[in-house]
């Protein structure tokens, strides 16, 4: 029996969940559904210019998980641009960030508006010694 899949942690879902042709002429074969965790993959390492592994523990799984998400989001990605189908963005097995407006991770987008804070915990944690 296989291993249950592991659920890839993402930052945020996409704003905008369908990409194609402006006209309605889609090719044959519909749409092409790509997961969240593929968009994820695609964000963190061609967006953020992450390596791999970087990707593999802000998603908390294995670096050969990441490898294979992501060869099969390229893959997706290119037939979509060549072939003109629509791409929808949407299912997988994911969950979305649980840390919320407070999240320190890197690249998270809500620890973007969060930065403000990082000074005075910075002190904090330089002061606080278990």
């Amino acid at each position: 029996m296989p291993r249950p899949t592991k659920c890839r942690r993402v930052c945020a879902m996409p704003r905008i969940e369908r990409f194609g042709p402006q006209d309605d002429a889609c090719a044959e074969g519909g749409p092409i559904l790509f997961t969240v965790d593929e968009y994820e993959a695609i964000r963190l390492i061609d967006l953020e210019h992450m390596t791999q592994e970087q990707c593999a523990a802000q998603m908390e799984v294995a670096r050969t998980t990441v490898q294979a998400v992501y060869e099969s989001a390229r893959s997706k990605l290119a037939d979509a641009l060549v072939n003109g189908r629509q791409l929808v963005i949407g299912g997988g097995s994911y969950r979305v960030c649980p840390h919320g407006p407070g999240c320190r991770r890197a690249q998270c987008p809500s620890r973007r508006c969060a930065q403000a804070a990082a000074g005075s915990e910075k002190q904090e944690k330089e002061e606080y010694q278990p």
